[in-house]
Order: structure tokens, then sequence, then C-alpha cells
């Protein structure tokens, strides 16, 4: 009986040992379906560059690409833009109350290609620094600059503010924020804590609202008042009214709340930066911000793709900023020399391509000289010494 079972043994041994069927190899193996696509047999068509194909070619999409550069361009010439940089007022500024002349490198006038100014002919502008602690939170430290406008712009105004060498687009500053929460859901200090808002998370076992990086770095200089000083027809110094409203994207609205899900203010903390804003912490006299209403927040949490970038402040769709000497305040209480950066105001009009940024309009020029250069060069190239082409009814396909 033993030898018996043994034999058995023996003969599995021999047929695991076979070789392998034809329908196991095509089960098991790694070629591709014997299909026209994984096969590569699908019919193709591939052009033969001839100079009678490729030098009409070229020189159409330069026909084509010169006149929508050209109407870029002079669409953004139509834009007028002043910058003035006010990072070094605080250092470089006047601080008993006279004006002085900015640094040259300070402002720019991007004026209009139409402009019936030339820069030379614009005054410098003045700036001005105060540090006064009996003024309001937020405004004691100042920055007032007299400058010139020196043709009437608009109607449609915007304010900017301008940051340099800020790297909005870094990845861990980019993933530190809490969309749940922001949209008014209730986040335990443990979600919070487990989440994406590291470093900026909790702290004494009470979370902060909003989270994170990007919140806790929002921007908070603030621009009260343009106002135009002497004007031509006498009377007192106008203000240009600048509003607040309608600067950021209508859908990014409801990504906020202005009532969180936390059952008091004082279940949550400002981020640490806030503090200049809320001293004493939300409480019930100050509530929870409102965030679903400040649009400052909405453009500031909207990550800039570039290390030099700005953010709309204000707008003014309707008056015409009239030609004169005007002051802008700004109170400054944002850091950016910690990272070596600089922060400017930026008054600008807007054309139907958008703000001031001829690149665009250049790079389609380029396109265009570049194609019909090098139609020009294969031209002259087969008009001087022609190549001769092979026979095209030889082709196998023409057989």
């Amino acid at each position: 009986m033993t030898s018996l079972f043994h034999r058995k043994n023996k003969d599995k041994a021999a047929e695991s040992t076979s070789a392998p069927t034809q329908q196991e190899k095509v089960k098991w193996s790694k070629r591709p379906a014997n299909t026209a696509f994984k096969q590569q047999r699908l019919k193709a068509w591939q052009p033969i560059l001839t100079p009678k194909a490729v030098l009409p070619t070229l020189f159409l999409i330069g026909i084509i690409f010169a006149p929508i550069g050209a109407v870029i361009v002079w669409g953004s010439g139509k834009v007028t833009s002043i910058t003035l940089d006010y990072t070094e007022c605080d250092a470089q500024a006047p601080t008993d109350g006279s004006f002085a002349t900015m640094p040259s490198g300070s402002y720019s006038y991007d004026l209009s290609s139409s402009s019936p100014v030339s820069k030379s002919d614009i005054p410098v502008p003045q700036w001005s620094f105060s540090n006064d602690s009996s003024r309001g939170v937020g405004e004691q430290t100042q920055c007032q600059i007299n400058f010139q406008v020196p043709y009437d712009l608009g109607p449609g105004v915007f304010l900017y503010y301008r940051l340099t060498n800020y790297y909005q687009n870094h990845r861990r500053y980019v993933q530190s924020l809490d969309a749940s929460q922001l949209k008014g859901d209730h986040r335990s200090l443990s979600d919070i804590n487990s989440g994406d808002c590291k470093p900026v998370t909790s702290e004494n076992g009470k979370p902060y609202y909003p989270c994170g990086l990007v919140a806790n770095s929002f921007f908070n200089d603030t621009f009260p008042q343009v106002v135009l000083l002497n004007p031509s027809n006498g009377a007192q110094n106008e203000t240009y009214n600048f509003t607040e409203q309608g600067i950021a994207w209508h859908g990014i609205r409801k990504n906020y709340v202005n009532t969180p899900g936390y059952a008091s203010p004082s279940d949550v903390l400002p981020p640490p930066n806030w503090a200049l804003r809320y001293p004493n912490g939300y409480t019930d006299e100050t509530g929870f911000p409102a965030l679903r209403d400040d649009e400052h927040f909405q453009n500031w949490m909207q990550i800039a793709a570039l290390p030099t970038f700005r953010k709309l402040w204000a707008r003014n769709d309707h008056d015409v900023m009239s030609t004169g000497t005007y002051r802008v305040v700004a109170n400054m209480n944002y850091p950016v020399k910690q990272f070596s950066g600089t922060k400017s105001i930026v008054i600008s009009t807007v054309s139907w391509i958008g703000g001031k940024q001829p690149f665009l309009g250049w790079a389609y020029i380029a396109a265009a000289i570049l194609c019909v250069v090098l139609a020009i060069a294969g031209l002259i190239r087969h008009l001087v010494k022609p190549r001769k082409l092979g026979d095209m009814s030889l082709l196998s396909w023409n057989q």
C-alpha cells in the first residue's frame, strides 16, 4: 500500500513538471492583445514636409500672429498705472510732518500710449511718516504719499497692493488651511490638530479660526482714503471715493460663512498675527470675523502663482480721477523686510485686455517675426539651391 501511494505522488510530480499548454501560454503571456490598436496596425497619415507645404504655412502663421499681437499691445498700451513703493517709508521719510521726495526706485509711472505728457514732466512723489499712539488700532504708523495724476483717469480706477518676493505658491503654505472650517462646519480641536493647518492649529486647548498659514499671514495694511489736494476750482480737498465692495470674484463667496460651526466666539482663537485686530481674542462684542463679507480676506486666500503679485483693494467704476496732486495714506502694519520683500500701492486703469501687461502681445509678435524670417530664409534657400525630392509615386501607398 505504501508503494502504491508513493507511485501516485510520483505521477502527480511528473504531471506538474510537464510543459504548459498553448492555452496556458496565452493566458500568462505579457504580450499585448492582437488588435489593430495595441499592435499599432491602425492606418496613419504623415504629411511630407515639402517647401510648397512648409513655406506658405510659416508665412500664414506670421500673417495671423502679427495683427493679434499688435492688437494686444495696443490694448495694453491704453492702460495707465502708478506704482508707489512705501516699504522704506518708516526708515527714509521725514517724521516731523514735512514731506521729502521719494527715491527714484520707489515709484514708477506707466503711462498710456496716448499720454499728453511725458514722464519727465511729472513731479516726483513725496512722502512723510508718522507714528502716533493716540490713533486707533492699526492706524498708529502711517505713511502719507503725495503723487501727481498727470491726466484724467477712468472712469474705472482700481487700487491694488503689490508684494514682491512673497512665495504664496509654496506647497506647505498652499495646503495650510481647512476648507471645511471656512465653510462653517464644526471642526473639533483634534480635527484641526490632525488636519492640514499645521503649524497654525491651536493654542491652550482652543483651535484657531481661521486656522492655517494662509489665514495667519493675511495682509493687514490699510488705505483709508485718497484725497485730491487743492483742486483747480479752488474748493476744499476732495476725497476720491473708492469702494471695497465688488473686489473679489463672485463665485468664491460661497466658500466662507459669517457664523462658523462653534457655539460661542470664545470657543476659538484668532490666528496669532491677528492680535492687532483682536487684541483680546474673540468676544461676544466682537463676534466671529465676517469672512463671507470680507472680500479682502477672500482675495488673500486666492493663492498667487508668482512671487510678485498684486491684489485688488478697492475700485471706483463711475468717477473720473481728475488730474492733480493726490495724497494717499497707508497704515503700515504688515512686515515685509524680514523676507526681503517690498510692498507698494498701485493705482491703475484697465482696458478690454486687462491690466498693463504687454508680454503676451509681444510674444505673438516675436513668434510672427520668427515664422516670417524662417519662411524667407527657406524660400531663398529653395530658390538658390533647390533640393530634388523623391518621386511620390514610388511610395508604398501609391503603388
